[in-house]
């Protein structure tokens, strides 16, 4: 048992044992091992509490399996916990949960068959605390059981008429089991008619399945919008989430932030030889026809696959807090106030807005 750590000092009266050392401190600009498992077995839960909890794109998970050099799992801690934006958001579902104050829980299953080894990299000017526990069981690991894998993306503008890549460059077999997005819209109006699609061994031009539209693939329909107060409808169940809306209580505008999630437990995309994922960022002009955006968009893709893997694309750079300056919806609405007015007078004339004001828009099917 400790006799030095964090708590040695309300601990001072009562001694070792008596909760010496319940937190670490990270330091600066450096990188902490949270654990060094050896043998076979699988991590079957984690428990962490970063402090401070708005700096979460500045802490970086880091998760290695066997012998490998280049991590199976790589993502900033909030993100990897589908709580990208820096504030609170609870989530109740089977894989991850985050309880209050800030508990990040995950229960994906991760097996290793020699060693497993996970880090934590501070890369902030200042240290930081960290609660943590990791709970694991040393065990046979069937010879059929992939590896976990995590990867986070970032663009901060999608470049005009482009399609968002949630994942890329996945050699080997295995499953796709899970989508975490969080996305600030640039401009008014509805942003959530793009199609997922995923491209599943040599796939080129046209992928295996198709989605309907982005609230469609996470769960919801017709915009997230509850009908009664004309307000997105946060939700947060077992399989998919729109589990945060920034700010909650206005409707179409821009600089609104949102993370969603989607978990394929009882439905993963399986491939046999490689695997992508895209999805589009994709609104609507006045004529009604299609507008594609150039919204901020970063992810977490969450897959299983044999190995070795390919190694992943460098991290995106963060600034100096880790997170986006507050949103200013306000100030952008101001910019932006002619559109929308046309866009608010739209709901009354029945022009304007996705499938509610122009019909039925034909949509690709799933082809699974």
């Amino acid at each position: 048992m400790a006799t030095h750590g964090t708590g040695e000092g309300p601990a001072r009266e009562l001694g070792q044992g008596w909760k010496v050392s319940p937190s670490i401190v990270i330091k600066a600009k450096s990188t902490f091992t949270l654990a060094e498992i050896n043998g076979s077995g699988a991590i079957q839960q984690i428990w962490i509490c970063p402090t401070p909890f708005d700096k979460g794109r500045l802490f970086i998970l880091r998760f290695y399996w066997d012998d490998e050099t280049e991590p199976s799992v790589e993502t900033p801690i909030g993100d990897f916990f589908a709580c990208g934006w820096g504030q609170f958001c609870q989530i109740r579902s089977l894989p991850l949960c985050v309880n209050p104050g800030s508990g990040l829980n995950c229960y994906w299953s991760m097996p290793f068959r020699k060693k497993a080894k996970v880090t934590l990299e501070n890369l902030d000017d200042e240290d930081m605390v960290l609660y943590y526990q990791i709970n694991y069981a040393l065990t046979d690991v069937p010879r059929d059981a992939a590896y976990f894998h995590a990867q986070f993306r970032r663009v901060h503008r999608l470049p005009a008429k482009s399609v968002y890549t949630l994942l890329d460059g996945v050699r080997g077999r295995g499953q796709y089991v899970g989508t975490y997005l969080a996305w600030e819209v640039h401009s008014p109006g509805w942003w959530g008619e793009g199609e997922i699609k995923f491209y599943l061994d040599g796939d080129q031009e046209f992928p295996t399945i198709c989605g309907t539209g982005t609230e469609d693939y996470f769960g919801g329909s017709y915009n997230f919008e509850n009908q009664q107060t004309h307000r997105y409808q946060t939700f947060s169940t077992p399989y998919s989430g729109l589990a945060q809306v920034l700010p909650p209580n206005v409707i179409y505008q821009p600089g609104q932030r949102f993370g969603l999630y989607r978990w394929h437990i009882p439905d993963p995309v399986r491939f046999e030889k490689d695997l992508k994922v895209t999805i589009h960022a994709l609104g609507w002009k006045q004529n009604g026809a299609y507008l594609p955006l150039e919204d901020d968009m970063a992810s977490v893709a969450y897959w299983y696959q044999t190995e070795p893997h390919a190694k992943f694309p460098p991290l995106p750079a963060v600034d100096k807090t880790g997170h986006q300056a507050p949103c200013n919806c306000a100030a952008r609405i101001q910019v932006s106030r002619r559109i929308v007015l046309i866009l608010d007078n739209s709901r009354q004339t029945g022009q304007g807005r996705a499938g509610h004001f122009y019909g039925q828009v034909p949509r690709s099917t799933n082809r699974a």
